[in-house]
Parts: structure tokens; sequence; C-alpha cells
């Protein structure tokens, strides 16, 4: 159990992690419910149980003995604006929804993908991330241009991902071909046990930028999607402060300074999170 993670200062040390240290996201669905009205302190606790995944570059992965990157940052200013510890649990990403679900875990934050599936199963706050999904293929591939263009193909993603979702909906003709760890992933197509893979856009390209591979982007960026903090139902005050907390990160700046940090730009769609994405909007 970690307690309060640290922030890193540079975009430069995302450069050191190793191959071992994959993105995790998901790809699909649109953005996380809304709360109204007020939380009430007296139903807030000191601390709470954040559950996230190590590998997902630069969202939360480990280096030097500690959990840092953007998710890290992100809980944790959300924790300070609300008042509460964090107490990290590192688990699988696809034992996430079930822990939050049993109760072993009260908070979850790891490129966790808004989706109506996951909306039944655990509360979301309001959305504090953009993706989308990638294809990447060897560069000597010239024959996959398109998400059709995998029909007969065995492409690689992540296990539990909505990528994989994704994959069976719109091209049924291909071999799925799961992996737990990303990196793993990533070796499949480098090695030739997969032709291609699929898998969110951050990860996708971060990977393909810091590391010694020849892999390649292409295709468009497919089935745009929203990373949400999810929380275990029953909790409609710590929703409702979270989400309090998240929109006021996004309007004094902490969030944006967050985020060129880790990604060495501005966000470009802040009005599309928070209490401003469509569906927050929407309920």
């Amino acid at each position: 159990m970690i307690s309060r993670t640290r922030r890193s200062t540079t975009v430069a040390a995302l450069a050191t992690v190793t191959l071992a240290a994959g993105l995790v996201g998901c790809a699909g669905g649109d953005g996380g419910g809304s709360e109204s009205g007020e939380a009430d302190p007296s139903n807030l606790e000191d601390s709470y149980t954040v559950a996230t995944d190590s590998s997902f570059v630069p969202f939360e992965f480990e280096e030097d003995g500690e959990h840092v990157g953007f998710d890290m940052d992100i809980i944790n200013a959300i924790a300070d604006e609300v008042g509460f510890d964090v107490n990290l649990e590192v688990t699988n990403f696809d034992g996430i929804i079930p822990g939050l679900q049993t109760g072993s875990f009260d908070i979850a934050i790891a490129g966790i993908t808004i989706t109506d599936e996951r909306k039944n199963a655990v509360d979301f706050l309001n959305p504090y991330y953009k993706s989308g999904t990638r294809i990447a293929v060897p560069e000597s591939n010239d024959s996959v241009e398109s998400i059709e263009d995998l029909a007969g193909l065995t492409v690689a993603s992540r296990l539990g991902s909505a990528p994989l979702d994704y994959l069976a909906e719109n091209v049924p003709d291909a071999e799925a071909l799961p992996f737990e760890q990303l990196d793993q992933m990533y070796l499949a197509v480098e090695g030739g046990s997969a032709d291609a893979l699929l898998y969110d856009a951050p990860n996708v390209e971060y990977y393909i930028d810091t590391t010694d591979t020849d892999l390649k982007v292409v295709g468009d960026l497919y089935e745009a999607q929203f990373y949400g903090v999810a929380v275990s139902q029953g909790n409609e005050d710590l929703v409702t402060a979270m989400n309090d907390a998240l929109d006021t990160l996004i309007e004094n700046g902490t969030y944006a300074e967050i985020y060129e940090e880790w990604f060495g730009e501005q966000p470009t769609w802040l009005d599309e999170i928070g209490s401003s994405s469509d569906e927050a909007s929407e309920e």
C-alpha cells in the first residue's frame, strides 16, 4: 500500500521507462455521469483505497520504487482538493472493476474508458481525459491502412479492454489475440505472432515515439473516447465532491499544468471534460 504518490517534474523522465512499462487504457465510450448538488462532508472519509495499474505510461507506472504519472498527479490533486488521503493499491487492469464491485477498492484511476456497460457496475466522475483508438503495424506492412483491413488478420490488444470489444464489433473476421501485459502485446506484433495491434491512441503513440521499434501508426483515430475516475457504487457524496474538485482543477489551471508536464503540450479539449463534457451536460 502506497500513500501520496509524487509528481514527476519533467516530461523527459518518461523517456527512461523500459519496454515493460506499456500504457493501459481502453477505447470506446462517452463521458461519465454528473452529480448535482453539494456533497455532505460528514459522509466523506479521511482516506480512500485507490486502485491503479502499474504499466500505463505516462498515466501510471513505477519509477525508482514509486508510482508516478499523469493519473497519479490527477488523483492526488483531486484528493488534496477534497481533503482525503490516497492509499494506493496496484492490481491488474482487468481486476479493477470487480474490485470496486466487491468493495476491495473505493476509487480507481487507470485510463478507464467510460462505457455504458461499466456504468452499470460502478459510478464515474465526469470525464478527465479524451482519447481514441489507434492501429499499429510493422513498418514493412503496406497492406493495412484502415480498420477494415484487419479482417482475417491476427490483432493483438489488451485483455479486458474496450479496444478488444471494438475489434469484435467492427471486424468480426479478425482473430483477436489478447494479452494481460502491454509489453507482450507490442512484442507479439514486433515478433510476428500478431499482424497488428489495436489499442488506445496515447499508449500506441507514446510507445512508438519513445522506444526503438519498427512499428508505425496507420489509419484514422477511431472511436473518440473519454477516461473517467471510477468509484464504487453508493458513494454519491464522494462522487459529487470529486467532480467539484476536478472542475476546480480545470478552472484554476492546475489540470493544464499537470497535463503539460506529462505530454509536453496544452490539452486542446478542456471544454469537453469535467462538467463541460457532453454527457455531463445531458444528465
